[in-house]
């Protein structure tokens, strides 16, 4: 049998401005957008060539996951975008005007940085060493 994680739900404000945010600032795909009942949607994004797990943009229905936009981790890095162009990825991600909370570094598994999305979750952009 093989198994794999199709999705990661991510809440978010708004369907709309997450997906701008997804695809024009971090350069991601959107997969599927379908209208659901009662106002909900489908809303699915992974980076370009991403082979099976994506992000499911889901928007906060109450006062208790509206608290956790941003937050889903506690503050830590929760999020993992690997990249095989550091420098190409870097470049883009930083005349889109997103936010890098440190200066790129070099660690034994490879070149990384910590950026927040639009919503304040964090992320590492990380190129494996080879």
């Amino acid at each position: 049998m093989e198994r794999h994680i199709a999705a990661i739900s991510l809440l978010v404000r708004d369907y709309d401005e997450a997906i701008a945010y997804y695809t024009q600032k971090l350069g991601f795909v959107l997969l599927e957008d379908t209208p659901l009942d009662g106002g909900k949607r489908w809303v699915r994004v992974a980076p370009r060539g991403a082979a099976e797990t994506s992000l499911l943009l889901a928007k906060a229905a109450n006062d208790r996951q509206s608290a956790q936009v941003g937050d889903q981790m506690g503050g830590r890095v929760g999020f993992f975008l690997h990249t095989d162009d550091f420098r190409r990825d870097h470049a883009a991600m930083s005349a889109q005007g997103v936010n890098f909370v440190e200066a790129p570094r070099e660690e034994i598994y490879g070149t990384v940085i910590v950026f927040e999305d639009l919503y304040g979750n964090r992320w590492d952009m990380i190129e494996p060493k080879r």
